[in-house]
């Protein structure tokens, strides 16, 4: 039961937590409020601002002074006898006004000695102020009330806890498993239901995350959201933006920013605490890279490979190449693919993005260059003028891209050669399936003799063999054709398969592979007759000559 010596003490219960923004960090609704046992019991009547009760009630409090709206801060549930309104119109319409303009939640007023019935003037100014305004038929006990109150708030607070750490529980689990940044940002695209973007101080982007639910490209979305920053101080109303720190401990230093754009629906609550534990484990993946160049050389690496596989359509792919900051005019594309040795170290792409980047735009063709760490590849688009400038700014891109590699330091003795593959030049379409191709060719031509960059289309059958390497019919084939050399090279000297070799690579001519093989023509004579009989097969017979050059392809991708 609620009577003035209670009133006077102003009982409350408050479950603020810190806002942003103007957003409530927890809560109820009115309608919630008025369905537990305690307000339920006084038989609510809701008088006006019907249409508003899913207003967030962040705390309750009961209060019965005229001046009780300077105690306010917005988000209440005010209960009260109506001690403090007011006897005359005037009072209690400018006390009603005085609340609304405090943002509280609701007014709820218990009818009893002081008001047997609501004035119309309190009833008139609630509705003029949309104020939601409910009257109560029975005595309730005010502290009863603000205890079920307490409760729900912080029973739903916990609530938004548990989802929010289940998040960040995925977004762990993401990153164990290998996800990456890619993979966290997509787990937070996905509970939130809008694209989640990660990027730099400057607002350069490092990685964006669409969800099913959003009909746009994500990266169209941000470009637009970009736009408007550029003419206003702050983000667009509805956006949360979380500072990922960097630097090292007792730092203030902004490494990068989580952004989650407000589309359609703005973020929640829950949504803005997901996304401050997820930028926690950002903060981790940042440290350990060390630097955002090697961030945003795998943002678009994972375009470049997303473009290759037929993940981005060739429409979509111009304006999502814009906003990574690669403009290529109306001039054909070529692709480009470097691949290294598989035993890069951790932490040697930073130097080599910088390096790479740098003798790239000394080549002056824009150029957008990515890294895929796994399969140990940089792919990159080159615009060209015109399609007879291909063979000139290759050899440029290659010895750029070689000379990067030095300068990072990864051309230690012991790891082979960086191998350049140059694709096909033409449009967006062209570029999808000439990454893919050069991709595949500059796997298959791993071991080759080292030249400053491959044609593509002069790989084709060692990609043909390298495809098949795992058909036991290869290994067979290889083993008919030069079986018996493999054999005798195994226990005898000299070798003959760098002879046969070096034959078949200079087309038969015999002058020309005496020289190279430092041998007398008489010597290299009687080389190739012990080829012929331990093969059993004439050199000279043309469908010979092409078996044993499959075979001599082939037996570097059989065991």
């Amino acid at each position: 039961m609620s009577g003035p010596d209670e009133a006077r003490g102003g009982n409350s219960v408050e479950t603020r937590s810190v806002e942003t923004r103007g957003e409530p960090q927890g809560g109820i609704t009115v309608r919630r409020a008025l369905e537990l046992p305690g307000l339920r019991s006084g038989l609510p009547e809701v008088l006006t601002g019907a249409d508003r009760l899913h207003r967030t009630v962040r705390w309750a409090h009961a209060g019965e002074v005229p001046h009780i709206a300077s105690l306010l801060k917005g988000g209440e549930l005010l209960l009260t006898t109506g001690l403090g309104l007011g006897t005359r119109p005037a009072e209690q319409r400018a006390f009603v006004h005085r609340l609304a303009d405090r943002g509280i939640a609701a007014l709820v007023v218990e009818l009893g000695p002081r008001f047997p019935r609501l004035p119309p003037a309190i009833v008139e100014a609630a509705r003029t102020a949309g104020l939601p305004l409910v009257q109560l038929h029975r005595e309730v006990r005010f502290v009863a009330v603000t205890e079920e109150i307490h409760t729900e708030i912080v029973n739903g607070h916990y609530a938004l806890l548990r989802q929010a750490e289940d998040v960040h529980r995925r977004c762990t689990d993401a990153l164990l498993g290998g996800g990456g940044v890619p993979r966290v940002l997509g787990v937070l695209a996905d509970f939130t239901g809008t694209p989640a973007f990660l990027e730099t101080p400057e607002g350069r982007l490092l990685y964006a995350a669409g969800c099913p639910s959003a009909a746009a490209d994500p990266l169209q979305i941000w470009d637009g959201l970009r736009g408007q920053r550029a003419t206003r101080e702050t983000p667009p109303a509805g956006t949360v933006v979380v500072d990922i720190p960097g630097g090292g401990p007792g730092t203030t230093a902004v490494r990068a920013r989580l952004v989650l754009p407000a589309v359609g629906t703005p973020p929640l609550t829950v949504h803005r605490m997901a996304a401050e534990r997820a930028a926690g484990l950002l903060a981790v993946v940042l440290m350990q890279a060390r630097q955002e160049e090697e961030l945003a050389a795998l943002g678009r690496g994972d375009f470049l490979t997303d473009l290759a596989e037929g993940r981005i359509a060739a429409d979509d792919a111009p304006a999502q190449a814009r906003v990574l900051g690669f403009r290529p005019g109306d001039g054909p594309l070529l692709p480009v693919v470097m691949r290294l040795s598989p035993t890069t170290p951790p932490g040697g792409w930073a130097p080599l993005v910088r390096a790479a980047t740098d003798e790239l735009a000394a080549v002056g063709v824009p150029a957008l260059l990515g890294v895929r760490p796994v399969e140990g590849r940089v792919p990159l688009l080159v615009a060209l003028r015109t399609e007879a400038e291909r063979a000139g700014v290759a050899d440029r891109v290659a010895a750029a891209l070689r000379t990067g590699v030095a300068r990072a330091g990864l051309d230690r003795p012991g790891t082979h050669p960086p191998v350049v593959v140059i694709g096909m030049a033409g449009g967006w379409p062209t570029a999808s399936a000439g990454l893919r191709h050069a991709a595949e060719a500059a796997t298959a031509a791993q071991g080759l003799p080292d030249r400053p960059w491959y044609d593509a289309r002069r790989l084709d059958t060692e990609l043909l063999l390298w495809r098949l390497r795992d058909h036991p019919d290869l290994a067979a084939f290889v083993d008919r054709a030069i079986g018996p050399l493999r054999e005798h090279d195994a226990t005898a000297r000299p070798p003959l398969l760098p002879t046969l070799e070096t034959y078949l690579t200079h087309a038969g001519r015999k002058a020309e592979t005496a020289r190279e093989l430092h041998l007398n023509r008489q010597t290299l004579y009687n080389r190739l007759a012990r080829i012929s009989e331990l093969l059993g097969t004439d050199l000279d017979d043309p469908q010979t000559v092409l078996a044993l050059t499959l075979a001599l392809h082939a037996r570097r991708h059989v065991p």
